[in-house]
């Protein structure tokens, strides 16, 4: 999730719906292990895949060789949109070239009824876990089958380290430089990439016609790193909320938790709850209408300010700047959310970036809900979560502090007792050099250029209430390949899209579901540039749309016409 940071399976499973019917193969089911399709007449069986030995000539960079480990065949199982075709599970292990690192494991999923073509999904967080290769790609529409009733061949990996009881959120591999460079680098795409070909090609005999990478929050940066790196592999990536400025991006998330650290500054969801209302009535109108939705982000950053807002007619701040109860904020809180929102300079790194541009936290569910739901539990996961963070860390501080600290434990200082909080992103002392160096590999590169001449296409996409990897960061993304590129030149072969309410992966106000899949596959494969996409909500008010608007532009309401209907809003400058 954060492709995907990795979230529980149902999370999976409902909030990452799937993208799509067109083009969709016939998937009727087949008896055995699918040996009479035709698809795989001059291959191996399911069974037969078991054992298979990948040479380490066969994969891009340095290993010691892979070998499937497990492959069985699955009946059909599932109906309507979520129904799961009769496949083959194959799991497989590559073996490290340093015998002290962790293998990278894989799975793929290859149905009986092939399309000739395959997707590979990212990671989330700090990676360790595999994804769920038969599920939804990020934010997919809940009405469409999953990739792999469409008959694509799935494959990810846990990139090159196996989590411990932190998950995602676990960075003990770091220890190791193998692992290390697997994950910060993206090593792990090319090997999991490579091997994953190979053993497509033994089983159907013929290599993937096209080929698409898929994934959110690391996974999104995972997509970008793919396609800048190996640009011949790829014929199209889709990139949702991605921390594509990786050592930033922590950098930013440190900043955060010494913010929130500091005495006093922790907000409960209560008070969470009255920053979020004293911005949405002052925000919320700014798109023409009162929809529960701030569209006109940008000109909310510019005039809210938590220091002299109101929230119900009164004052948002607390008397005298005391904490005097949950519908107002302290001189402490005040201060904590405004250097979330805050843009921090910094001057070190050698990967070439200069800032991190900060959140839009004005409007952002930060974990305001009361509900004991999937979803709410998720929002408050990923966001602020349950306690302050403090030394130790505790489980249940926000997601991006207990990354952080573990990122810092392990792949800055080396040491686990390690004091994290005292480190200061912006002057970090003793740790500059080497958060300077990782930076040279963790902050994606811009350059597209070889990936666009081979004739690749982008789908950017970001919720504007992200207070996880921030959605400015992206516009900085796409920034960047408009001054690199020009314009018409980035427009010939990407789109970024901005979704007003929608946090990081989930939210329970805006929950976005989108044909991105669809979209890609028009364009790559019939040249077809996605006009006039549309955005749905699956929560906040289930089945209203908002047209789904190219950045800088935004949702203006027309004036008239239902406000659930993406037909009564423009796209505007």
């Amino acid at each position: 999730m954060p492709s995907k940071l990795r979230l529980p399976s149902l999370v999976v499973a409902a909030l990452l719906l799937p993208g799509c019917a067109a083009l969709h193969p016939d998937t009727t089911a087949r008896s055995g292990d699918g040996a009479s399709n035709a698809n795989n007449a001059n291959g191996l069986a399911c069974a037969q895949l078991v054992g298979l030995q990948i040479p380490s000539s066969a994969i891009g960079l340095p290993t010691s060789g892979a070998v499937v480990t497990t492959a069985a065949h699955v009946d059909p199982s599932g109906e309507g949109s979520k129904a799961v075709p009769a496949h083959c599970a194959v799991t497989a292990s590559i073996a490290p070239h340093d015998p002290a690192a962790p293998a990278v494991k894989l799975k793929i999923a290859l149905p009986d009824a092939w399309n000739a073509k395959a997707v590979m999904y990212g990671g989330g967080g700090l990676d360790g876990t595999m994804p769920n290769v038969v599920g939804n790609v990020p934010a997919g529409p809940a009405d469409r089958p999953y990739p792999i009733a469409r008959g694509y061949a799935v494959f990810g990996s846990d990139s090159g380290h196996q989590a411990g009881p932190l998950g995602s959120q676990d960075g003990a591999f770091a220890s190791n430089d193998e692992a290390l460079m697997n994950w910060n680098a993206g090593d792990a795409l090319k090997k999991t990439r490579d091997v994953a070909v190979y053993v497509i090609r033994t089983r159907y005999g013929q290599a993937p016609a096209r080929a698409y990478f898929i994934g959110g929050s690391t996974g999104g940066r995972e997509a970008l790193t793919a396609i800048q790196r190996w640009p011949g592999d790829w014929d199209g990536a889709i990139a949702w909320y991605p921390a594509w400025a990786g050592m930033v991006s922590i950098l930013g998330g440190q900043r955060m938790s010494r913010a929130l650290a500091a005495p006093g500054a922790y907000l409960t969801p209560a008070k969470r709850k009255t920053l979020f209302d004293a911005a949405m009535q002052a925000c919320d109108a700014l798109d023409g209408v009162r929809d529960g939705l701030i569209s006109n982000q940008a000109e909310c950053n510019r005039l809210f300010d938590p220091a002299s807002a109101t929230v119900d007619g009164h004052p948002l701040r607390c008397p005298d700047g005391h904490d005097t109860g949950d519908r107002c904020l302290s001189d402490a809180q005040i201060q904590a959310v405004k250097t979330i929102n805050a843009p921090m300079r910094l001057t070190y790194l050698a990967s070439g970036l200069t800032e991190h541009p900060g959140f839009n936290i004005w409007g952002a569910d930060t974990g305001i809900g009361e509900g004991d739901d999937v979803l709410h539990k998720t929002v408050l996961w990923l966001a602020l979560g349950h306690a302050a963070p403090t030394m130790p860390m505790p489980k249940n501080a926000p997601y991006v502090s207990v990354l952080a600290d573990q990122w810092f434990k392990y792949a800055v200082t080396r040491d686990p007792n390690a004091d994290t909080l005292a480190i200061d992103p912006e002057r970090p002392g003793p740790w500059a050099d080497r958060i300077s160096d990782l930076s040279r590999t963790l902050d994606a590169k811009t350059d597209l250029s070889a990936f666009k001449a081979r004739g690749g296409k982008l789908l950017l996409a970001h919720g504007l209430s992200d207070v996880l990897v921030s959605t400015r960061s992206t516009e900085d993304y796409y920034g960047r390949l408009v001054s690199q590129m020009g314009p018409e030149a980035v427009r010939s072969f990407a789109r970024f899209y901005e979704v007003p309410g929608y946090n990081h992966a989930a939210s329970a106000v805006f929950n976005a579901s989108w044909d991105s899949l669809t979209a890609l596959e028009h364009w790559v494969e019939n040249g077809a540039a996605p006009a006039d996409q549309i955005v749905t909500d699956t929560a906040g008010v289930p089945g209203r749309t908002r047209p789904l608007c190219e950045y800088p532009t935004w949702p203006r309401y027309n004036g008239s016409g239902s406000v659930d209907a993406a037909a009564s809003f423009t796209c505007v400058r």
